[in-house]
């Protein structure tokens, strides 16, 4: 157990609810269980900034400080945004403070969110964890049992009705080209973390089953390119209520991801719970 002080913008219910990541579990304590690749965290606030990680400190500069994208000024990246410039994306930044970008497994990020398609967090992070459990590896720490996700052989390897067992419904034959794309070479994920916006997008939507807003996602969330900038029905209005005269994404460059998030959490939270 280790305890970290981080000064920047970072809030685990505010990251854990804004729709980028499927494999965080809220405690007891108030803090997550996270997974991340083959690594299992347990994380929780205290106070002035300060966290409590279940980590070496060897561990934590290895995985965790990346994973929470640490080196970024999120900041830096909000106060650029000017109140009497733009009051709606100011009230955002505000509202959304403490959101990060997590640096997360492009593989896993690509099959969430094909399976993320028309559902809802909740039935998403279910079949997810299904798929885990049918496919991935099991392993134990402290006591604590949890699957790590499966790779693309894996995936192949699983019957139609394995794979319907996990809740995927007509995802199944989409998660299945995914994953043959990926185990032969296809789509190579790890090149695409360096490639333009446009190669990313025109070589995730190759991918039977993956459209313009799910490749998006997995720019933005899987590959860490953070003007990639996803539209769901929550940031179409917002695009249509907010800026019907269009959103000024070159003014923005290159953080219209990090803005997207501070938008979608916004909007959701003020007009989505009442």
């Amino acid at each position: 157990m280790m305890e970290i002080q981080i000064l920047d913008d970072f809030n685990l219910d505010r990251i854990a609810d804004s729709g980028q990541c499927f494999r965080w579990t809220k405690d007891d304590s108030g803090g997550y269980r996270i997974i991340h690749k083959d690594k299992l965290l347990r994380i929780r606030s205290l106070e002035n900034g300060i966290f409590a990680l279940s980590c070496t400190e060897d561990e934590y500069l290895r995985i965790w400080h990346d994973y929470f994208d640490l080196e970024e000024d999120y900041r830096a990246v909000r106060r650029r945004v000017k109140q009497e410039e733009d009051p709606f994306l100011a009230w955002a930044c505000e509202r959304g403070k403490g959101i990060r970008i997590l640096r997360q497994d492009p593989w896993e990020t690509l099959i969430s969110f094909i399976i993320s398609q028309n559902r809802n967090i909740p039935a998403i992070k279910r079949s997810v964890e299904l798929l885990c459990e049918s496919a991935g590896q099991r392993r134990e720490e402290n006591g604590c049992s949890y699957f790590l996700f499966p790779g693309p052989e894996k995936i192949l390897s699983m019957s139609d009705e394995a794979l319907a067992a996990c809740r995927l419904g007509y995802r199944c034959r989409y998660v299945k080209a995914a994953a043959a794309d990926v185990a032969e070479g296809r789509l190579d994920l790890e090149r695409l973390r360096y490639a333009s916006e446009e190669e990313t997008i025109e070589a995730l939507t190759g991918v039977c089953g993956v459209g313009i807003k799910v490749a998006s996602c997995v720019s933005l969330f899987g590959l860490h390119h953070v003007d990639a900038f996803p539209v769901d029905v929550w940031i179409r209005r917002i695009l249509e209520n907010e800026y019907p005269d269009g959103y000024p994404k070159e003014k923005y460059k290159p953080y219209n991801g990090i803005y997207q998030q501070y938008m979608f959490y916004g909007y959701r939270e003020k007009y989505g719970r009442k």
